[in-house]
């Protein structure tokens, strides 16, 4: 145990003292901006937040409005300015699609014609917002992984035009498949290997359906997870453009669908995915036409982002952003007993980690030369709408956004050892981390699990696919005094009794101690870069490089 690690042990188990505290020698001043992030604040927020009166924070409810109103009254009780040209507040339009699930996946051109049922064999919906979507006799191709990645010398759509056709899409990247660490990142997943990528990259490609074969190890999850998750209603963003760029249908096959499918076609499964897993693969027609139609109800709402500035001393329009997730799943009055999902850890503590970052920085004695702004993003449950919304509506000029930072979900358990990177080796962000860890005599770590793509399903990336660098960290396991095993399953708890259900309440008898060095860190790092001159930039070789050095480029030309 290192001389700054004992300091962080002392802290931890209650002594009263600041991680870079004065020794007993040294004058004691008044309080550092670092210190005033503590337990209590954080309890009281969490506690406020998750409480039954907020409703459990769904976007366009009376939840919402409390929610928004209390983040308003914090930030303004801290000085901070509105960051909307005035507002508090970005208006976020959503609009829910609810297909009707009797529909039907019926494929010909095999000996006699095949019929996929909606839930139990694939699931397909639109993100256009019409009353009925659908493709008829469209001719089926299998487009390996779906990727067009130039970084990578890859592009599975070279040989063939899919114009019109629907497109068979295996799931996750070649890296994952064939784990070989020089092939895109080995086991990490790519946002190549997301769902939401190979839909854009079709789409892009001209189709008008895409197709992607569900298999529950490199999804990352089980075929109920696409199944509950795609049904009923599901929230978007309302556009203000036309939706040529959206594709009729996107959706998944089970895989044994797919495998009933190819062999109507002549094709093994297998073997296709091992022909998809070099740059030499070549798209292949499957002599199939796919016939579907969604009918659809729709309806039509608005939510809020939050935002608030302090602004910097010498560059006010540079930025460094924190962000966090303030909605959670509302009520649900078909619950038998406690009906509202409060959303404590999920996103409560991310909420309360935000208002204690912005009192740091306003506690500080001079401002940074650099502005620091606080984003509180509405809906990121009904699929990252707000942050996505923001990423293509942008208070704050993406050139001018030099990092930023997001909170999902705080330590409530004890004081780690470690914290967790998710997506580790993206930016230069985590040299900025590597520092502040140090600084608190702790371990920076990757995430346990990098195949299952978590870099690009919380609301960093939003900003993230747009070329801003951000930061996405997870709490560490390896609690001090009780060991990984037992902080890991503190973690599998929560996620089987608590996540998403009503469970997730505040307990008074969280220990957030450990929350609070996370959440000082968080601190360092984001003083590091607002006081500071440098420009973190994407590591070389990674998807959003290309995007961050044209937008640096075309905002000094």
């Amino acid at each position: 145990m290192n001389a700054r690690f004992s300091i962080v042990v002392a802290t931890v188990l209650g002594l009263g003292i600041a991680i870079n505290a004065c020794s007993e020698s040294e004058e004691v001043g008044p309080p550092k901006a670092i210190d005033t992030i503590n337990e209590k604040d954080l309890a009281r927020h969490i506690s406020i937040l998750a409480s039954d009166e907020f409703e459990g924070r769904a976007p366009a409810s009376a939840g919402e409005e409390k929610t928004i109103q209390y983040l308003k009254a914090e930030f303004e009780g801290l000085g901070l300015k509105p960051g909307n040209n005035g507002s508090f507040f970005q208006e976020v339009p959503l609009v829910s699609i609810t297909a009707d699930p009797e529909t039907t996946l019926t494929v010909t051109g095999a000996s006699e014609p095949m019929n996929f049922t909606y839930g139990d064999e694939m699931m397909v919906s639109t993100r256009r917002v019409v009353e009925q979507s659908g493709v008829e006799d469209s001719d089926l191709v299998f487009v390996g992984y779906g990727i067009v990645a130039p970084e990578y010398d890859w592009n599975d759509y070279a040989a063939m035009d899919v114009t019109g056709k629907t497109v068979v899409i295996l799931v996750n990247d070649p890296g994952y498949a064939t784990q070989n660490p020089e092939l895109f990142r080995g086991n990490t997943m790519t946002y190549y290997g997301r769902w939401s990528y190979k839909y854009e990259e079709a789409a892009r490609q001209g189709a008008a359906a895409a197709l992607i074969i569900h298999e529950t190890a490199p999804a990352a999850y089980p075929w109920e997870v696409v199944r509950n998750g795609w049904s009923g209603e599901q929230f978007g963003l309302v556009r203000t453009g036309p939706e040529s760029d959206l594709m009729p249908i996107e959706g998944w096959l089970h895989r044994d669908a797919a495998v009933h499918l190819l062999a109507a076609a002549g094709f093994e499964l297998d073997t296709l995915k091992e022909e998809a897993n070099t740059n030499q693969f070549k798209a292949r027609g499957l002599g199939l036409k796919a016939t579907v139609a969604v009918e659809n109800s729709i309806r039509e709402s608005v939510s809020r982002n939050v935002i608030a500035t302090l602004p910097g001393s010498e560059v006010a329009d540079e930025h460094f952003i924190y962000m966090a997730h303030w909605d959670h799943l509302g009520i649900d009055p078909s619950l038998e007993g406690d009906q509202i999902y409060n959303g404590a850890v999920d996103n409560a503590s991310g909420i309360a980690a935000l208002l204690e970052l912005a009192e740091a920085f306003a506690s500080r004695p001079e401002r940074p030369r650099r502005s620091v702004t606080f984003l509180a993003v509405a809906a990121e449950e009904q699929g990252l709408l707000g942050s996505a919304y923001y990423g293509e509506n942008p208070i704050i000029p993406l050139a001018k956004t030099v990092a930023g930072l997001n909170i999902d979900g705080l330590n409530y358990f004890g004081p780690t050892k470690e914290i967790m990177v998710v997506g580790r080796g993206m930016s230069e962000l985590e040299k900025v981390l590597e520092n502040a860890a140090e600084v608190q005599g702790r371990l920076v770590l990757p995430e346990d699990e990098p195949e299952k793509g978590y870099y690009y399903r919380s609301d960093h990336f939003e900003l993230a696919k747009h070329g801003v660098p951000m930061l996405y960290l997870e709490p560490g396991s390896d609690v001090i005094g009780k060991g990984s095993e037992w902080g890991m399953a503190q973690k599998e708890k929560y996620t089987a009794e608590r996540y998403h259900k009503p469970a997730d309440e505040f307990n008074d008898t969280w220990i957030l101690s450990g929350a609070v060095l996370d959440v000082q860190m968080y601190f360092l790092v984001g003083e590091a870069v607002a006081t500071g001159t440098e420009w973190p930039n994407w590591y070389a070789g990674t998807e959003f490089r290309a995007l961050r050095d044209t937008s640096l480029s075309q905002a000094n030309e």
